[in-house]
């Protein structure tokens, strides 16, 4: 099982190099030629050293010292072709996973994100598709072109003499094992690397914790526009340490073999000579160390990457958001209804909402209060379908939520939540995210001050060019919070959310942000948890919840009258 598990993997990782298989068929190629060298550079020391030092023949002499820079010439190139033709499939790979993965991460359900970490996601992108390019490219180098080496020598080796290459046969993993590792690598472009890795690492943080904004806005191209392009920063980065590594090493070895010629050149012209094949049979054996030594190691490098293989197959099949409708609404009025609803997480675990009915004709507002946990939130999620139904429907203008698709249901609901989503970019960017075609710049005045944004940004030295920080740190809580509110403006959609938009305010920005709420409000359908009372008192219907279920209903005043769950809610936030 493990053999065809592990088969399996590889078979399916060697899938993404198949569109580069020109490419890799060619290093192949470059391969198998530096693997013949080495061979062909010990066969040499027999005619060199017997036709120039034994028989002083004067075109042994001549030609020989230049064979050997030329064999070692095309040992270089083929050297440099192998490695970095190897490297570029290697990187197309990394970048093709990593774009493959992150556009799966943009479509992936609300539950998968709540029982994940985004650090690990952000690892398995980053590190683990990593590891899983040197299965591909560099254990695939090593098995072909040190098993061509390997048996080219051996084979010449055993044609100088059998007896004594079985016998070194039999003790060659006993000096492999003894080899001392020495391994350095290039870090002439490592800071920009590091850099490179950063960027990805936040674009990506941004769509984790922004997924719900995004899905809601149709921010996904957007996103994946600004992966792409710290991606493909990444992957030049990566190619051009690859050039300086694939380059210096047979730069270093042609040095040497011109040395190497130079000394032979010279000892040629001695009076005394050694035997050639004695000298060619140790060229072969003393040769076959490294490759041998990287065929022990292989298994390692194969290992570790189909690990990395399997964590990062296992996301990229993570079953995306279900998309059960087919039908659209071009406009919607924005009517909701809630007919017996429930909602829960697991099989066995409690009703989030058990048996919740409500009606809301277009342009209410219906708010939801209770303690934490009481349901609000998960009845919210459950109109845009971040989570799906267990039981019961909703129906959004007569159709039932799931018959429609999820990118048209969303695109008639605007989101601001309590936890401010905003993009390391302009204030003019995060208010246009997600919106298609272009926005007059009379409209987007109007939206600036609908939402009470021109309050703040008249006193910043770049106006709505402001770069705002991750996650808006540069703003406080309440401009954060007008931004999101504008946002919203701008989509202009008939049905809206505002889920505790004011909890975590101070009085003041409480009081600019309510201000901007109530023009957002103006004609749409607003559903709104809301944690302070005194912001939901004009709504047309209060939803009071305990343990999933709706126990009072009414407006404000009905409900004070009733002086039941509402009431003593209400009482304790003006006590307090």
């Amino acid at each position: 099982m493990k053999k065809a598990r592990g088969g399996s993997l590889y078979g399916r990782l060697l899938r993404y190099a198949w569109p580069y298989r020109a490419t890799f068929l060619i290093s192949v190629v470059c391969m198998a030629i530096g693997a013949a060298t080495e061979p062909a550079f010990a066969a040499l020391m027999r005619p060199l050293l017997n036709g120039g030092f034994v028989h002083k023949n004067p075109a042994s002499i001549r030609w020989m010292p230049l064979l050997v820079v030329a064999l070692f010439v095309l040992r270089g190139l083929a050297s440099f072709g192998a490695g970095y033709l190897m490297s570029w499939v290697g990187r197309r790979i990394v970048f093709d996973v990593r774009t493959a993965l992150f556009g799966r991460l943009l479509f992936l359900p609300t539950t998968f994100f709540d029982a994940h970490s985004s650090g690990v996601l952000i690892a398995k992108l980053i590190y683990d598709v990593e590891q899983l390019a040197s299965a591909a490219t560099r254990a695939l180098t090593t098995l072909v072109k040190d098993n061509l080496t390997v048996i080219g020598l051996i084979g010449w080796m055993l044609y100088l003499n059998w007896a004594l290459t079985l016998g070194i046969l039999i003790t060659a993993p006993f000096i492999s094992a003894i080899m001392r590792r020495m391994s350095r690598r290039f870090r002439h472009t490592s800071r920009a690397i590091q850099d490179s890795m950063g960027e990805i690492s936040h674009v990506v943080q941004e769509a984790v914790d922004a997924h719900r904004v995004i899905k809601t806005f149709g921010g996904q191209d957007l996103a994946s526009r600004l992966f792409a392009e710290a991606n493909e920063k990444n992957r030049r980065e990566n190619m051009r340490r690859v050039r300086v590594s694939a380059s210096g090493v047979p730069f270093v070895q042609l040095l040497a073999a011109i040395a190497l010629a130079a000394v032979v050149s010279v000892a040629m012209r001695e009076p005394h000579a050694t035997v050639g094949a004695f000298m060619s049979y140790m060229a072969a054996m003393m040769m076959l160390l490294a490759p041998i030594k990287r065929l022990a190691q292989v298994n390692e490098t194969l290992q570790t990457g189909l690990a990395a293989a399997q964590s990062v197959f296992a996301l990229l099949d993570e079953p995306g958001e279900v998309e059960t409708g087919q039908r659209t609404l071009p406009q919607a009025r924005g009517a909701i209804e809630y007919r017996d609803v429930r909602c829960r997480y697991a099989a066995d675990a409690p009703w989030a909402v058990d048996g919740v009915s409500f009606s809301m004709e277009a342009g209410q507002t219906f708010a939801l209060v209770g303690t934490s946990g009481s349901g609000k939130t998960t009845i919210a999620n459950l109109l845009p379908r971040f989570y799906s139904l267990s039981e019961g429907s909703i129906t959004f203008d007569g159709i039932d939520i799931r018959d429609l698709t999820l990118a048209n249901l969303r695109a008639h609901i605007a989101l601001v939540s309590q936890e401010t989503v905003l993009f390391d970019t302009t204030i003019r960017d995060n208010i246009l995210y997600g919106y298609r075609g272009a926005v007059r710049e009379g409209r987007l005045e109007e939206i600036v001050h609908a939402a009470r944004i021109d309050e703040f940004v008249r006193d910043l030295p770049k106006g709505l060019e402001t770069v705002v920080g991750e996650r808006g740190v540069r703003l406080s809580g309440g401009q954060r919070q007008r931004i999101a509110i504008a946002r919203a403006l701008l989509k202009d959609a008939p049905v809206l959310i505002l889920d505790e938009a004011t909890a975590a305010l101070d009085t003041e920005s409480e009081r600019h942000v309510q201000v901007a709420m109530q023009r957002l409000m103006e004609n749409r359908t607003t559903l709104v948890i809301a944690h302070r009372l005194s912001t939901i008192e004009h709504a047309d219907c209060i939803l009071v919840m305990a343990k999933g279920r709706v126990i009072e209903r009414g407006n404000h005043a009905e409900l004070m009258a009733l002086d039941q769950a509402y009431a003593r809610l209400h009482k304790l936030q003006f006590h307090a």
